[in-house]
């Protein structure tokens, strides 16, 4: 037995209680109550080195059960909800020495308001991400999904429900909780679904982003339906009054949130320069006044949740204001504010309650309608609307997935003893259930890679002299712009030839819930043009130098890091585009490295994996004097091609040819050999009568044109290519070269020099910290997928499809 917590020791007895870790985990916490009690005795001098124990426990399990279910494909929401069943009555909670010490009931009231007051912040932080004017950009698609999605499952359970009362007899507490879960089954919250969504890592996905935009006319929904409600409840249980009072009071709130706080919030954001950090005396502003509304809703008579969401919402979202506050709160909201909440769910879940085999199978055939109404209610639209049968599934699973909005529900319903400690465990389970199921089947079903695949050959190589060349251009700052403006000048846009190009800018998702991918609007003269605006206004003059040679189209992308090559991607595949140019993720003032950005890394790695067509990765060393006077003055350009042999030289060749067309341009293919007059890399015997045959062609061509030179040179070490490659490097406006070259002794001595490896043996040599040279780099990589072909060597002379 554990000897009074007065007292200054402690005694064990493993018989009474189960398991040395949590006999002695009381003992240590007994050690903490006792040190406290000789502090002063009062509850408070040992509540914060108790709040801490309970938050690292809490943290410890948690962590512990993601451990092992992340192999089972569980979301994080699955981890924290069983973390905190664990601790409750259920599991740890069944020594009641343990509950006692480690979460008395006298400091439990710590913890309870902890929850409350990060749950407000969470909601907070949820309307501050959220954009409200999606519900009126919202495509008819997104219309139909969120209404039906709601009312259906909505319809169906609620027949079922009163059906249920009508004809059996059901507890009173059972019957009391039917009409409060009916409405909880039929919801699909948005802040469950972008998190869902961004745990999977498709957010900007087509069925994520459907998802987002139809979630959120689910919850107009659902609100509208709580809303009336709540006031036919009122009417009927208040005075006339206390009604008019409380409606006119909801009123005023809401004119000063939206009259009073956004103006308010507007202006902050006009007084900030772009890119700068908004100022901390803002943001401090912000919380005050968000704690004055969640104090004035609840003496209203609104919930301080739905006054928290109402405030969130009339914040801009995205920088500068919107992202400081995610920036400053989501870390500490999340990381611990929030795993407390769980904890309080599980600690008042209590497994061993549910005792009656039918109250369990009467709310678990309302779960199971519901699920299957929203399920029919969310496909079915999709399939009038063509959408393939396994994607369709996977979006239904989507909207059926459960999180924080739903146990904060239930929490709240506990709280208001409208469901039964029985029901709220029943509830519990079927929450962890569903959302368990769904995510791994999510992960099986849907992979939008897969829509990449392009059913034609989308090459340089391939293309026709007298077709548009489609090239997508990728840009995150206005430092990337100069480099590519001066290779888009040297690819010769011609009448017959013109170039279609796509400008997209790319912007980490900062402050917002969803991903945005969106087309350019231009307006007339801004006084203060965004980072956006000056990148598309220098190629608008790009185009205008070039007017009728050059069409362009501008899009902005906000995504996250790590999904952001789906935009990539899908914007290549939707507009045909033959070339992605992307820039490589360092970069270079004056010839010196000034930046690394791994996540860019990433982008540019998953671009090269995913891409429906070649890409280009540019590699800018920092000579901006060259870049400028390349894009102003028609002087000599001078291009070179390192050819070693393989698909991806035949397509950096193909492209330089394309420039050699330009007078201005001289352009030299620097050919490798061995000293057998072989390549120096391996390959195919296809592979290398398709590179014999493409140097035929350039000798031809050096007959016709002086521009077009060509040097040979023997390699028969890695040391002899390196040398060579650095020389080549030092002597040209432009280096181009291919990603990928066939295994050899010669190649794998270069990759052992060059462990990363994202562009190749060849172009790991331009990026390394000792090379000096000032030219420009365009690592290429020809298209690797193509719907039918697993080799691309196999498809130089496909059937044409006209465009």
């Amino acid at each position: 037995m554990i000897a009074d917590s007065n007292g200054g020791g402690s005694g064990i007895d493993d018989d009474d209680y189960g398991g040395f870790k949590t006999t002695f985990l009381c003992h240590f916490v007994n050690q903490i109550n006792s040190r406290g009690v000789i502090l002063g005795g009062d509850p408070l001098s040992y509540s914060i080195p108790l709040l801490l124990l309970q938050l690292s426990l809490i943290s410890i399990i948690t962590r512990v059960v993601q451990f092992l279910l992340k192999p089972f494909g569980q979301p994080f929401i699955v981890s924290q909800i069983l973390g905190g069943v664990i601790l409750g009555p259920s599991i740890l909670g069944q020594n009641v020495t343990f509950l006692e010490r480690v979460f008395p009931a006298k400091g439990r009231v710590v913890i309870d308001t902890l929850s409350i007051f990060g749950l407000m912040l969470f909601i907070f932080l949820i309307g501050v991400k959220v954009d409200p004017t999606m519900v009126l950009r919202s495509g008819k698609k997104a219309i139909a999904v969120g209404i039906l999605g709601f009312f259906i499952p909505y319809g169906l359970a609620s027949l079922v429900a009163c059906l249920l009362d009508q004809f059996l007899s059901l507890d009173t507490g059972i019957a009391k909780a039917l009409p409060h879960l009916v409405v909880m089954q039929s919801m699909t919250a948005f802040p469950v679904i972008t998190c869902f969504l961004d745990e999977l890592n498709i957010l900007n996905s087509e069925i994520g982003r459907l998802a987002s935009s139809s979630s959120i006319i689910c919850d107009v929904c659902l609100w509208s339906v709580m809303s009336i409600q709540f006031a036919v409840k009122i009417y009927n249980t208040k005075p006339l009054r206390v009604t008019i009072g409380l409606f006119l009071s909801s009123i005023f709130f809401s004119i000063f949130i939206v009259f009073g706080v956004r103006p308010a919030a507007s202006w902050a954001i006009r007084r900030t320069p772009e890119g700068k950090p908004i100022k901390e005396i803002y943001v401090f502003m912000v919380l005050v006044v968000l704690m004055a509304c969640g104090f004035a809703g609840e003496v209203i008579g609104i919930n301080a949740l739905v006054a928290s969401l109402a405030f969130g919402l009339v914040i801009p979202d995205g920088p500068p204001l919107g992202a400081a506050l995610v920036e400053r709160l989501d870390c500490f909201v999340s990381a611990l504010l929030m795993p407390l909440f769980f904890t309080i769910c599980g600690l008042h879940m209590d497994i061993f309650c549910v005792q009656k085999l039918k109250d369990v199978g009467v709310l678990q055939l309302i779960v199971f309608v519901a699920f299957v109404g929203k399920i029919m209610g969310t496909m079915l639209p999709l399939l009038f609307c063509r959408m393939p049968f396994r994607d369709a599934l996977s979006f239904a699973l989507i909207m059926n997935s459960k999180g924080i909005v739903e146990l904060a529900f239930l929490n709240d319903f506990r709280i208001s003893a409208v469901i039964t400690r029985e029901c709220y465990a029943i509830s519990i389970i079927s929450v962890v259930g569903i959302t368990g199921v769904i995510a791994p089947l999510v992960k099986v079903l849907y992979d939008p890679s897969k829509r990449y695949v392009a059913y034609k050959r989308r090459t340089l190589l391939h293309s026709r002299n007298d077709e548009e060349l489609r090239i997508l251009a990728c840009v995150h700052s206005q430092e990337n712009v100069p480099a590519i403006l001066g290779l888009l000048q040297v690819s010769n846009p011609t009448k017959d030839s013109p170039i279609n190009l796509v400008v997209l800018h790319l912007n980490k998702l900062m402050g917002r819930a969803s991903s945005v991918l969106v087309a350019h609007r231009e307006r007339d003269k801004p006084l203060n043009p965004t980072q956006s605006e000056r990148i598309f206004n220098a190629f608008k003059k790009f185009e205008e130098q070039y007017q009728g040679l050059v069409l362009m189209q501008c899009y902005k992308a906000i995504s996250p890091y790590a999904t952001m090559h789906d935009d990539v991607c899908l914007l290549a595949l939707e507009k045909r585009t033959i070339l992605i140019i992307i820039p490589f993720h360092e970069q270079w003032i004056l010839g010196q490295r000034v930046e690394t950005s791994y996540a860019y890394r990433h982008l540019n790695k998953n671009v090269l994996e995913k891409a429906p067509c070649s890409v280009g990765i540019l590699i800018n060393r920092g000579n901006q004097k060259k870049s400028r006077y390349v894009a102003t003055q028609p002087s000599l350009f001078h291009v070179a091609v390192l050819f070693l042999g393989g698909a991806d030289d035949r397509e950096a060749l193909a492209y330089a040819c394309r420039m050699a067309d330009k007078p201005n341009v001289m352009l030299t293919v620097v050919r490798f050999r061995g000293s057998n007059s072989t390549g120096i890399v391996g390959g195919t015997e296809r592979s290398k009568m398709l590179d014999a045959e493409i140097l035929g062609g350039i000798k031809l061509k050096m007959q016709i044109k002086r521009q077009i030179l060509s040097q040979e040179y023997v390699a028969t070490s890695g040391e002899d290519v390196l040398s060579i490659t650095r020389r080549v490097g030092s002597s040209y406006d432009l280096v181009m070269v291919g990603r990928r070259h066939g295994n050899s002794p010669i190649m794998s001595e270069l990759r052992k020099w060059n462990q990363r490896g994202e562009l190749g043996a060849i172009g790991e040599i331009f990026a390394a910290s000792d090379f000096r040279g000032e030219a420009s780099v365009l690592v290429v990589q020809q298209q690797t997928k193509l719907w039918g072909l697993k080799d691309p060597e196999e498809s130089t002379h496909l059937r044409r499809i006209k465009l």
